[in-house]
């Protein structure tokens, strides 16, 4: 990481090896530290979790030990990748053209004649942002803050993922066949484009590792000579293991098509060779990435979009249809059609009926909207039909309670 931002700070072409001077300030990288546990950094990281997380309280509140407390605290860091990805929004946009505004008289007479003090400049663009991920892949690659961190900057800025591999270590057949089984489950977990970078190459150089990748009668060489050597455990010279030669054989074969899919270059952090190829590396993955990965990340957002649109919309049928809303019995039953009359008795009789239906309809409106309205008019109508003396014990009490044993 401290090779990469220097060689940005001092080559304004990072694809270029050899360092140059700009007229233009060169463009500083925007740099994002995600390892809570580490002590020092040789660099100065714009956004740190450190700042937001204490690792060591994490561990100590949680009762949790290393890993946990790191995976922990990617966790409440990732709560706040909305805030991450608006400040890098905010950096990334062109800055807008400013007009400077000319003197008036009155600013040049009060001023004492001196000339107006131009306007400083914006901040210049962000071109390059570099984040530092937890060294325990595991932690972050297969986790859920990970997979978080990763969709929402890959959904927003052209993201590259830089497997960094140990040069010295990975010269046997065995460490170099562990590192590609895990740049393969990077690979194909965070479905991005993928650079390997085999650090370390001023004490090893990694063009053996080029050729066990394109040449598949290397690797076998390379593989054979292990065995006879007895790298791979066994009595005396030449008793390696049947069954570990024929798995990193199978696995060789298995590989190939992977390897396709990557570029491979080979730098030193110490001495900064083969940085300019790194850039170049990156520039056509971000092509690449514009290309084929972001219509199918367009897709798969699509995709989710669509589906929570669906549950929405079932859990919506789900609820209307518990409330009855919109179903058969709620639709009011549509009126008889009238038929045309054809004399003016017939137009007469059809006024009558409407009025006496419109009479019954209005006397059912008040039955339900005031029940004891209801019951008092039919009390005055019996009263009235028989005829009653109004002397007699004839009270509305009287009728109510006669109207409950009927």
């Amino acid at each position: 990481m401290q090779r990469l931002v220097s060689h940005l700070y001092t080559h304004p072409d990072p694809t270029q090896s050899e360092p140059s001077v700009s007229k233009a300030a060169p463009t500083p990288p925007y740099i994002i530290n995600l390892d809570p546990a580490v002590h020092h950094v040789p660099f100065t990281p714009n956004i740190d979790i450190r700042d937001s997380v204490n690792y060591k309280e994490v561990m100590k509140q949680f009762n949790l030990g290393p890993n946990g407390g790191i995976l922990t605290s990617l966790n409440l860091f990732s709560t706040k990748i909305d805030q991450v990805i608006g400040l890098l929004e905010k950096r990334t946009q062109a800055p807008a053209p400013s007009k400077e505004p000319e003197q008036s008289t009155v600013e040049f007479m009060t001023s004492g004649g001196k000339e107006k003090q131009p306007v400083p400049a914006a901040q210049s663009q962000v071109k390059h942002i570099l984040v530092d991920t937890p060294g325990q892949i595991e932690v972050f690659v297969w986790s859920a803050s990970g997979e978080i961190l990763l969709s929402s900057l890959a959904s927003t800025f052209p993201t590259v993922i830089a497997y960094i591999i140990d040069t010295p270590r990975t010269t046997s057949t065995s460490t170099f066949m562990s590192n590609m089984l895990y740049a393969c489950s990077i690979l194909y977990k965070t479905k991005l484009p993928m650079i390997l970078v085999f650090n370390k190459t001023d004490a090893q150089d990694a063009q053996f590792a080029k050729d066990w990748m394109t040449d598949f009668e290397a690797f076998q060489t390379a593989l054979r000579n292990e065995e006879e050597g007895g790298s791979f455990g066994g009595e005396g010279v030449g008793g390696g293991s049947g069954y570990m030669g024929s798995l990193l054989n199978s696995m060789s074969l298995v590989l190939e098509e992977f390897y396709k899919h990557l570029s491979v270059v080979g730098v030193s952090a110490m001495t900064g060779d083969g940085m300019d190829e790194f850039f170049k590396g990156v520039q056509e993955k971000k092509e690449e990435f514009e290309r084929d990965y972001k219509p199918e990340l367009e897709r798969r957002r699509a995709e989710r979009e669509q589906e929570k649109k669906d549950s929405r919309q079932r859990e919506l049928d789900k609820m209307m249809k518990d409330m009855k809303v919109g179903g058969a019995g709620s639709k009011p039953k549509p009126k008889p059609r009238k038929e045309e009359p054809e004399t003016v008795s017939d137009a007469e009789d059809s006024e009558e009926d409407g009025m006496l239906h419109d009479d019954l309809d209005y006397e059912d409106e008040m039955d339900s909207d005031d029940p004891e309205t209801g019951i008092k008019e039919r009390y005055r109508q019996a009263v009235h039909d028989r005829g009653l003396d109004q002397g007699e014990d004839n009270s509305f009490a009287r009728y109510v309670n006669m109207a409950k044993f009927t």
